[in-house]
């Protein structure tokens, strides 16, 4: 095992920048923003300053942003909230969504009776056909882009055609926020959600913009904050450190944006080169730091096992359930062929990443995956 870590799985999570963890340390004693004392009113400041400098980042006003404590719970808040406010029972997805969004859906279908409809995707995960939006619903979601290929999604268009039917959509921007330029109100989503720990924020920590009007009602009850729709005291060392994250994440964005896709263009070059049948799963349009593989005849879970004996750390472009290795469901709505699918690779590069890496990787990836596609002989 080597002592040099080539960290390679960016979508996963992002190390804290250090404006983050300076951010958090400076107001890590702050007591309950709701205290009407001088301690109190100085704690509401600072999550009053963060929130605005949020509503700047993303082109929304500081009273659309809600503090929550994940992308999952943002997601979860606006996709069961604005399906309650409605009288509409359709809901509009894609087969392509992470859990956050996927699981609350089937939750709807399963304990309030929603009427379900999926837009599906191409042989690179881009939504193909928006026909379903054709008719009302009480909400329309789609990811801003794909947490596995990187695949960015057809926004515009989808909240254009969901609105000539007067329906609200919810974007699950977690992968996009501080990857790629977002202009909230420019947008016209119902709302968004955001993950701060994907772009150098603090985990335990992500927010929701929500118009006000339609606002979706709260799935929590409790003290009445941030508007009655994320109910609970507000961690404001995390608030603080989660602006902190994105005003540098959006400042370096076009710089860094250009130099990892220049890294990825690089790494994809090379595996091609070094090992034979390849089948390159992210395609343009896509976010700068991703590249999904797929290596016929090996088992994901055997190259992740030998890539982290060298250091290496990736993810698998598969899922696993109760212990047994299967295709995402995310491949298998791309039609991947399950002999391709299980032997799949998630790289995703980020600040962090340098040309070492690329070079390190690409260096050992033919032995990895010669080894992985003998055991799979066996």
């Amino acid at each position: 095992m080597t002592d040099t870590l080539h960290y390679l799985d960016h979508a996963a999570t992002t190390p804290m920048r250090q404006v983050a963890v300076e951010a958090w340390l400076k107001h890590s004693s702050a007591v309950n923003p709701g205290g009407q004392y001088g301690s109190g009113r100085r704690a509401r400041s600072v999550l009053d300053d963060a929130r605005e400098q949020i509503a700047e980042l993303m082109g929304a006003d500081p009273i659309e942003v809600i503090f929550t404590s994940s992308g999952t719970e943002a997601d979860n808040i606006a996709i069961q909230g604005l399906f309650e406010i409605s009288e509409n029972n359709r809901v509009v997805s894609t087969t392509i969504e992470h859990p956050a969004v996927k699981d609350a859906v089937e939750k709807l279908a399963k304990e309030r009776g929603a009427e379900v409809a999926l837009l599906p995707v191409d042989r690179h995960s881009h939504v193909s056909d928006l026909t379903p939006l054709d008719a009302p619903a009480a909400l329309a979601t789609c990811m801003y882009a794909n947490n596995e290929t990187g695949a960015i999604q057809p926004i515009p268009e989808i909240i254009a055609r969901a609105a000539a039917q007067g329906t609200p959509v919810h974007v699950d921007a977690v992968q996009a926020v501080g990857r790629v330029p977002i202009d909230f109100h420019g947008l016209g989503a119902t709302t968004l959600a955001s993950s701060a720990h994907k772009y150098g924020g603090p985990r335990g920590a992500g927010f929701l913009l929500a118009k006000r009007s339609p606002a979706p009602s709260a799935i929590l009850v409790g003290g009445g904050q941030e508007r009655g729709i994320r109910p609970g005291t507000v961690d404001v060392a995390s608030a603080a450190s989660m602006a902190a994250a994105l005003t540098e994440a959006v400042t370096e964005m076009e710089q860094e944006n250009a130099r990892i896709a220049g890294l990825r263009d690089d790494l994809q070059a090379k595996i091609l080169a070094a090992v034979d049948d390849v089948r390159v799963n992210t395609a343009e349009p896509a976010l700068p730091g991703h590249l999904h593989l797929s290596f016929p005849g090996a088992d994901g879970d055997s190259m992740i096992m030998l890539l982290d004996s060298l250091g290496v750390e990736a993810a698998t472009g598969s899922a696993c359930s109760a212990g047994v290795n299967r295709m995402s469901h995310v491949l298998e709505a791309m039609g991947v062929a399950d002999s391709e699918g299980i032997g799949s690779l998630r790289f995703t590069l980020g600040r962090t990443t340098t040309a070492e890496d690329v070079d390190y990787l690409a260096a050992h990836i033919a032995d990895v995956v010669g080894k992985a596609r003998n055991a799979g002989l066996r």
